[in-house]
């Protein structure tokens, strides 16, 4: 069966025309002009309405459903034939529908005023089309996959995560998952994945949190695996409530009626009816109207439908799962994260771990088009990974899937310290506050995890005789389950070492001053090529080691809250892909991230907490791999180390990494020559935009320029011609210094050390033991 063209102004959107094209009165002299020879005249239209193909409002809602009927009665009587003549059948439709499907977005403006009566403008055929195409793909992903109903879509999001083993290698035994109450859709995943058995923080955390439906406090060091430790529960819930809401489809149950409360922290709407917000559907559902036009709807709402309307067919990735609605689709699970790398990691893994599962999940954070995120939220994803500040936004402004928080049945705040700090995430406190009161869910299960997160502060003498007077003194965690809203007894599991730090981390220090930090810097980065993370404590001190190491042609890669969120994403690509690379960054990148071998951390400035430098020597020595993390410690840091060092409960200080002092003589005419550079380039290019600036402005007023508003004195031509030559004579001489070698064979090595591992100092333990010996 042919469906009738439709002739549609925009892939995107509908015109239902309403009046008539009217003439416009020109000035005749318009069309005299060289350039408007073949125009005849100007008419406009006035009278008119933009309709969203997914909510358009069809008079034939009732027909579909009878076709519909109809087909999947045909498929089951014809299940029984050959599969052949299925796909011959399938290969005559797809070329019948080609040339339609080509044509369709090719339509534009010109072809509508070229009708001018326009009856097939209407979404009706619109709607129809869509409906056929969709039923046909599904036909066709029946027949071909009638064994592998269950396989995950193809399409790789391209990351920096982990590479994994793929569905193409041989799959790994789950038989450890299964004491867990892993569910079986989650342990087909685990397999393909090559995940055999779970880490000590899952097998802990897993029982009590799918069996028991307990809050959890989790605590292990980095590179754990604690996502999977709150994403494999958030996917036991949902499976749970979408087999609960298909047993009971006849009932009505309280979690599937939205029952309206007024927000205390949100603005009122006006958009309302009998003070109560109104219902939004999701997809092809709309009223059922009784004209032939269709009326006007709002970009992003539309009131509920009610009778046998068509909803929204969803295509579920598991196997054997049926096709849902989704405007009774409710926001099951919410992850809040710190930092917007850190979820976009923790959507991967969850994607990775669902993929049998049909589980949908959406990202909200900031420096990305908010349109787009709303319009991902229209398809109301089950698991929603955001950052406070985006949520929060998209939650005042409010989007029809963040209204009804009270359905929400697992709320998981990743690296919770960091998150709860005063100052720092403001929204997160209206957020929680939010989560307690109006929106207050007594069946909710929360989850808060950290490798921080049980870590205590040594108060100075000072402060600890005044703590003395108080009679109670409440705990870490006490304070943080009173912020995050937790009320009754949660399982706190707590499996980090007295250290924080991985076993396979090996820590040690260079002192020196801080001109002297970029010499031993640019000497690790020649001597031990790889994999390395530069961190510091500020975008300035970035910036300059990035123009610094640019120059001395190390090919940095930087990273922090100043840059492009597609920017930040794409270093992030890059680093994960080159075998050797640097990649300067801000704490921006100290939690959480789960960066592929990553061999070295070096400290350029020692971080103001304890914390930090836990999490920041976390990206290296992950998952049982062995790292490095080297502390460059000038005269200002000194305060700093000592505090880590008294709050990580080091007794002796950390090792001095060997450095071969033969060779700090060539490092350091390299470095002075490109500091050199840097210097000269950064005055220039200060100078230059600034005078720019002046320049314009002044022309602008029409005014005369200033000399004395210009830097430099306003250099003339030859005076930037000879300094721009200068430059140059400089670099040419630091590029034939980079020529020469700096390391002998025998100086240069793969390991920090010749031994392949950097010894540390013996102990006062070890010393007795080898005396008896």
């Amino acid at each position: 069966m042919k469906v009738k063209k439709s002739r549609l102004i925009s892939s995107k959107r509908g015109v239902v025309v309403k009046g008539e094209w009217k003439a416009v009165n020109v000035d005749p002299s318009v069309f005299s002009d060289e350039g408007l020879d073949g125009l005849v005249c100007f008419e406009e239209l006035t009278d008119y309405s933009l309709v969203e193909p997914e909510k358009a409002i069809t008079d034939h809602t009732q027909t579909t459903n009878k076709a519909k009927k109809k087909r999947t009665a045909r498929e089951e009587d014809g299940e029984e034939k050959p599969a052949v003549k299925k796909k011959k059948r399938q290969k005559k439709s797809k070329q019948e529908e080609e040339p339609q499907d080509e044509s369709v977005p090719e339509e534009t403006l010109e072809d509508e005023d070229e009708e001018g009566e326009g009856p097939d403008v209407t979404p009706e055929t619109q709607h129809k089309t869509s409906k056929k195409k969709k039923q046909r793909k599904k036909k066709k992903k029946k027949t071909t996959t009638t064994e592998e109903a269950g396989a995950p879509s193809p399409k790789k999001n391209k990351n920096w995560t982990r590479t994994l083993v793929g569905s193409e290698g041989p799959s790994a035994d789950v038989t450890a998952w299964k004491d867990l109450f892993v569910p079986a859709p989650v342990l087909q995943a685990l397999s393909v994945l090559g995940f055999s058995a779970p880490t000590p923080i899952q097998a802990l955390a897993l029982p009590p949190a799918i069996r028991d439906r307990l809050d959890i406090l989790g605590a292990a060091e980095t590179g754990s695996g604690k996502t999977l430790c709150f994403g494999i529960p958030m996917i036991h819930s949902i499976l749970e409530w979408r087999k609960a809401s298909d047993g009971e489809q006849t009932t009505d149950r309280p979690e599937d009626t939205e029952v309206c409360v007024e927000s205390l922290y949100l603005p009122a709407s006006s958009e309302t009816t009998d003070g109560c917000p109104a219902p939004e559907t999701s997809g092809d559902t709309a009223p059922e109207t009784s004209g032939d036009t269709a009326p006007e709807t709002s970009g992003d709402t539309a009131p509920e439908t009610s009778g046998d309307t068509g909803p929204e067919q969803e295509e579920t990735g598991g196997a054997g799962q049926t096709q849902r609605k989704t405007h009774k689709q409710p926001l099951l699970g919410l992850v809040l994260t710190p930092t917007r790398e850190l979820a976009v990691q923790v959507k991967h893994h969850i994607d990775a771990v669902a993929s049998f599962t049909g589980v949908k999940t959406a990202i909200v954070v900031g420096g990305m088009a908010p349109q787009k995120q709303h319009r991902v939220l229209m398809r109301r994803p089950e698991i929603v990974i955001a950052t406070p500040g985006r949520l929060w936004e998209m939650i005042r402004e409010k989007h029809p899937h963040l209204q009804n928080l009270r359905q929400l049945r697992c709320l998981v705040i990743d690296e919770a310290d960091r998150m709860v700090e005063k100052g720092h995430f403001a929204e997160l406190e209206n957020l929680l506050e939010m989560l307690g009161t109006s929106q207050f869910n007594p069946s909710r299960q929360t989850f808060v995890f950290s490798a921080t997160l049980t870590m205590e502060h040594s108060l100075p003498a000072r402060l600890q005789q005044k703590k003395r007077k108080k009679t109670e003194q409440r705990s870490r965690l006490q304070l943080l389950m009173e912020k995050v809203g937790i009320k009754g007894k949660p399982k706190v599991i707590d499996l980090t070492r007295r250290e924080a730090t991985v076993e396979t981390l090996t820590e040690t220090r260079i002192n020196c001053t801080k001109e002297e930090k970029d010499l031993f810097l640019y000497y690790f980065l020649l001597q031990y090529p790889g994999r390395s993370m530069v961190f510091a404590n500020s975008i300035d001190c970035i910036k300059r080691l990035s123009a610094l190491l640019q120059i001395l042609d190390c090919a940095p890669l930087p990273l922090h809250a100043n840059m492009h969120q597609k920017q930040r994403l794409k270093n992030l690509e890059r680093f994960a892909e080159a075998d050797s690379c640097v990649l300067l960054t801000t704490d921006v990148a100290a939690r959480g991230l789960d960066i592929p071998h990553v061999q070295h951390v070096i400290h350029y400035q020692v971080p103001r907490t304890s914390e930090t430098y836990v999490h920041r020597s976390g990206r290296t020595a992950r998952a049982a791999r062995e790292g490095l993390s080297l502390l460059l410690i000038g005269p200002d840091d000194l305060m700093n180390y000592k505090k880590i060092c008294r709050t990580l409960e080091k007794s002796e200080e950390l090792p001095v990494f060997p450095v071969q002092s033969a060779c700090m003589s060539a490092i350091k005419e390299r470095v002075t020559l490109a500091r050199k550079i840097e210097k000269m380039e950064y005055f220039h290019g200060r100078e230059k935009q600034h005078n720019s600036w002046v320049r314009q402005a002044s022309e602008a007023m029409e005014l005369d320029v200033d000399e004395e508003l210009l830097l430099g004195g306003g250099k003339d031509e030859d005076e930037e011609r000879e300094q721009q030559r200068l430059i140059k004579s400089l670099k040419k001489q630091l590029k034939q210094l980079i020529a020469q070698p700096v390391f002998t064979r025998q100086m240069k090595t793969k390991y920090p050390t010749q031994m392949g591992r950097l010894q540390l100092p013996l102990t006062t333990a070890d010393t007795i033991k080898v005396k008896k010996l």
